[in-house]
């Protein structure tokens, strides 16, 4: 009786809701709004290939509210709408489960390790350089999970601390998921929502991406510099020492001619791609094609075989099953407002709220409100799927360009990666790296205002010089 007593005085500890239980909430709400909004609708032309609201010509329709057997139909039919990119997010995952089997990553990372062991703080911006690069082209982000032990172990032998190890990857990863140059899963889902030509602006992306990294790295750097100094700097000084990340002996994995010739498979893909995306307009189909060609490709070469490679290319799918089925999840939600005739009234008002900031700055509304909703949608291109619908129509009727829609979408979702306590993600590695979430929140939120102000200032240079 008294062990009774004693656990139900205990407090339950609140937890998050899961991410698809949010956008299922959503998707109700979104049902719900149809009984309670005014239905209305723009009228629309086609334009250069684009389909663009007529500014001005919203009325009010019919109501159309949505009944519960709509709602539970609403989640397959997102689904279908968004099959191209959903089969793209699984068919990219698979090759990369097949590029990470043949070990070829670790073993380059080891090897990088080993050569620059005695200028330990070069191996900072040289490891954070390495994985944002991926960041910023395969939308590296999930993967970055199972390098964590490795990024602590390494950070440890040098002297540094957890955070240091988990800032390398981490930090390096965001950089590159902020810069999202060539990102299938958040601009590549963007732009083509948006309907502007996939991965255009990449020049102003370019110049973005390159400011945010040396402000990561500079954070990085000295950081770790005053904890080898001083111990009691970090973080982490006075917590139980963590055992949890076995330390590695960097001199048992050799990189080796197989290993090389598999990261020149995965280099000449990427390198095809950009072309083909240029040079050929190429787009998801084609794409696709040429992931699963270096998948293949890849794991003959690393010695995976046929069956090995099969098996590596399903479970590397298996990893992106969460961030691929939220596309459809997210989709839903746009479903119920179009079916409900909601979502032109929403971008409506939207329009009229964020139209009271005065001329250009409006652009910042954007970006804060893409803040506020990475907080319910952690995943980039499920963000991207819920709100580009209804950013770019509100982009045309505030008279921004539709790339600085995506510009502010993409901003928003990457500063709020760093301390979103819904993104799985991170959550994982701090975890992995035994790093309690409030000491990250104060190591990293000085860097996270430094983004912000960092983003503001992009979005409106963006604006003013007419990025397209």
């Amino acid at each position: 009786m008294q062990q009774e007593k004693q656990l139900t005085n205990k407090k339950r500890k609140w937890e998050l809701p899961h991410t698809y239980a949010l956008l299922s909430f959503m998707i109700v709400l979104a049902a719900l709004s149809t009984y309670f909004l005014t239905a209305g609708s723009f009228d629309r032309v086609e334009e250069n290939g684009r389909t663009i609201l007529v500014e001005g010509s919203y009325q009010a329709v019919e109501s159309s509210p949505i009944t519960p057997f709509e709602i539970l139909q609403a989640i397959p039919l997102g689904m279908e709408d968004s099959a191209q990119i959903i089969f793209y997010i699984f068919l990219i995952g698979g090759t990369f489960g097949v590029i990470t089997k043949t070990g070829a990553i670790d073993a380059a990372v080891y090897a990088l390790v080993n050569r620059l062991k005695n200028n330990g703080v070069l191996l900072i911006p040289i490891i954070m350089i390495a994985f944002s690069i991926p960041g910023a082209t395969i939308g590296l982000s999930e993967e970055v999970i199972i390098f964590v032990p490795i990024g602590i172990a390494v950070a440890k032998a040098l002297g540094y601390d957890s955070i240091t190890g988990m800032s390398m990857l981490n930090l390096g990863a965001v950089c590159g998921f902020v810069g999202g140059m060539l990102n299938p899963f958040t601009v590549g889902v963007a732009q083509s929502i948006a309907e502007v030509p996939l991965f255009s602006g990449i020049g102003f992306r370019l110049i973005i991406y390159v400011i945010f990294l040396i402000t990561a790295i500079a954070l990085v750097m000295s950081y770790a510099i005053k904890v080898k100094k001083d111990p009691s700097y970090s973080y982490l000084a006075d917590l139980p020492k963590q055992d949890s990340i076995a330390s590695s002996n960097t001199e048992q994995i050799a990189f080796t001619r197989k290993h090389a010739f598999v990261l020149l498979t995965v280099v000449a893909g990427f390198t095809l791609n950009v072309v083909g995306i240029f040079q050929w307009g190429w787009y998801l189909t084609e794409m696709t094609g040429t992931f699963l060609a270096i998948g293949l490709v890849a794991g003959i070469i690393g010695g995976l075989r046929i069956n090995g490679t099969f098996d590596a290319f399903t479970n590397g799918m298996k990893d992106v099953v969460y961030g691929a089925l939220i596309v459809g999840f997210a989709r839903a939600i746009l479903v119920v407002m179009e079916q409900g005739q909601v979502l032109d009234t929403i971008v409506y008002q939207l329009s009229e709220m964020i139209s009271k900031i005065p001329g250009t700055f409006a652009v910042v509304g954007m970006f804060f409100v893409q803040l506020f909703i990475n907080f319910f949608i952690p995943s980039g291109s499920g963000q991207a799927a819920t709100t580009m619908p209804i950013m770019t129509p509100l982009s045309d009727l505030l008279d921004i360009q539709r790339q600085v829609a995506v510009l502010a979408f993409q901003y928003g979702d990457g500063v709020m990666s760093t301390i979103n306590p819904t993104n799985g993600v991170l959550m994982a590695c701090l975890a992995l790296a035994g790093i309690p979430y409030t000491r990250w929140i104060k190591y990293i939120w000085k860097l996270v205002v430094l983004w912000i102000i960092i983003a503001i200032v992009g979005l409106l240079a963006a604006v003013w010089f007419g990025i397209s």
